[in-house]
């Protein structure tokens, strides 16, 4: 589904934080990014958007070069992204927040909204709720949610746990794994908490000075939690 070569990217000044950058990643996996603070990961999942001044290489999605393609166009091709943070709209309401979601959306994409209100009850019952009055966790769900309307190929997480308690985080990885396996939905996740990343991805790739080093199953670190900490001493 996705194949990135030869990735270099940056801001407008300095030398590139990627650096040469190689993935693959097929349909319906879940890969999480780990690493050090300041190695490339949300620079990656920028690139992956068309929102960095700086980029080279090739990235193809579903068989398509989406390097210097704008933002739109990338999202309109099936690439949801929910930026560390949220940036939900505070003052819209929940139903307001997910329409939002839909804008500029092709017409098959544009499917009602009623299957995530499934898949986060919580947002079903407070529809008519300002999005600013509601807690951490719920704007975490709102933000994946609105993402989700659009029904995007491949989903793009940055930090989701971040400022949110550990039954949430539980919560939130539980839903996503489901809507991993029942809608086919492709996820890369780029977190430091290895709680959700060991209930959400399917593997890890760490990420070192803008280059993947290496990789390694979830389910070898279910066995042995201490490879974490190996690779990123690395």
């Amino acid at each position: 589904m996705l194949n990135v070569r030869n990735l270099k990217a940056g801001y407008i000044r300095g030398a590139p934080v990627l650096k040469g950058l190689d993935l693959d990643v097929a349909r319906g996996d879940c890969i999480a990014l780990m690493g050090r603070n300041g190695m490339g990961k949300t620079t990656f999942v920028k690139a992956l958007m068309g929102v960095l001044p700086q980029i080279s290489g090739s990235i193809k999605f579903l068989d398509q070069e989406i390097v210097g393609l704008p933002s739109y166009q990338i999202s309109n091709a099936g690439i949801a992204y929910v930026p560390q943070g949220r940036e939900i709209f505070p003052d819209f309401t929940v139903e307001q927040n997910l329409a939002m979601g839909q804008i500029g959306k092709p017409k098959w994409r544009n499917d009602p909204v009623d299957f995530v209100y499934e898949y986060f009850p919580i947002l079903a019952e407070r529809r008519k709720q300002l999005g600013g009055t509601m807690s951490g966790g719920q704007q975490q769900q709102l933000a994946i949610a609105r993402a989700l309307v659009g029904r995007p190929d491949l989903l793009l997480l940055d930090e989701p746990s971040e400022g949110i308690q550990p039954s949430i985080v539980q919560e939130i990885a539980a839903i996503l794994r489901r809507i991993v396996e029942q809608e086919q939905l492709t996820v890369i996740v780029v977190e430091q908490n290895l709680d959700l990343v060991r209930r959400l991805a399917h593997h890890v790739r760490f990420i070192e000075n803008g280059v993947i080093k290496s990789g390694v199953a979830v389910d070898e670190i279910n066995k042995d939690p201490t490879l974490i900490g190996r690779y990123l001493s690395v």
